[in-house]
């Protein structure tokens, strides 16, 4: 890991938060597949569209190992909602779907700063509504179904398992990858991997600043899944979402809120797998070229998707 922060630091690429969100796009989609692991072939790989809230068509990738009826993952990807796309994450879903024997919808939502709190939230929602009712006339079987993601993305899968039990839809589990839970970065991780292990605290910054309009947003459930108010200023509720399988980076400023989500699952009795990945940072899920660890989570995910697919 340490091999791959010093190549990273040689490279001397301009930092994220000192590019435009259009640069940093850019910057972020070239070097997405550097490190990936060959990409999968599999039987189905197919875009759809469904219609947002406002009317406007947004991008699902879907992604299957073979033409049967298959459970789902709904996929939203990473990226601070600011950055990142369906295609920087293609290779991961594709793995994720090979593997997990399952089919993957991954979710082109809108970003910031084009599009602010709660905007991604909004769109991830009206996917997983979408995909509920439509799965079926794609093939899937959308009685089973997950949500997950990675970072900004787990964040969304998190608000989405919360809706998706205060509107009676079930889920059988919710993947996160080191997602973002807390409202206010001020765990002793954020200040332990400031700077240094690839997502750095100036770019948590960065990517904040264009997404959320207001500092009272931070206090939001759909932005802090953690420790977020609903409407009525108490705490969100826990109890009854779906069950949660957690992979998180040590060396990372988002593990001790990851940690922490955990624990509030289970003191809502809601079943927890939490897999820590020992000596690797943000975003090692996409380096599978240089870090072992990287295949080692996708197998363990694969492995939830089918337990909870197959027993849910």
């Amino acid at each position: 890991m340490r091999g791959v922060l010093e190549r990273i630091a040689r490279a001397g690429h301009v930092p994220m938060h000192a590019l435009s969100p259009v640069q940093a796009r850019a910057a972020y989609a070239a070097g997405a597949t550097v490190l990936e692991l060959p990409t999968q072939p599999l039987a189905r790989v197919e875009d759809h569209y469904f219609v947002a809230r406002d009317g406007v068509q947004l991008l699902a990738r879907l992604y299957a190992p073979s033409p049967e009826r298959l459970p789902v993952l709904l996929y939203f990807h990473g990226g601070g909602f600011t950055i990142g796309s369906v295609q920087t994450h293609d290779a991961l879903c594709r793995r994720l779907s090979h593997l997990g024997q399952c089919a993957v919808v991954s979710v082109d939502y809108r970003l910031a700063p084009e599009h602010r709190f709660p905007s991604a939230f909004e769109d991830a929602w009206d996917a997983l509504v979408w995909l509920s009712r439509s799965g079926e006339g794609l093939g899937l079987d959308s009685g089973r179904m997950a949500v997950g993601g990675d970072s900004a993305g787990g964040t969304l899968a998190c608000a989405c398992a919360i809706a998706a039990r205060d509107h009676g839809l079930a889920l059988a589990l919710q993947l996160l990858f080191y997602p973002g839970t807390c409202g206010h970065q001020d765990t002793e991780s954020h200040r332990r991997f400031a700077k240094g292990f690839v997502l750095e605290e100036e770019h948590i910054r960065y990517f904040f600043a264009h997404y959320l309009r207001t500092p009272a947003d931070r206090d939001d459930w759909r932005f802090a899944p953690l420790d977020g108010q609903s409407a009525n200023g108490e705490t969100v509720d826990l109890e009854g979402v779906a069950p949660a399988w957690l992979g998180l980076a040590q060396c990372d400023p988002l593990v001790d809120e990851g940690v922490l989500y955990a624990g509030r699952l289970r003191m809502a009795g809601v079943p927890v797998d939490l897999e820590m990945y020992r000596g690797v940072v943000h975003e090692f899920i996409k380096m599978g070229r240089a870090i072992p660890e990287a295949g080692i989570a996708h197998a363990d995910a694969a492995r939830a998707l089918r337990n909870a697919f197959h027993h849910g």
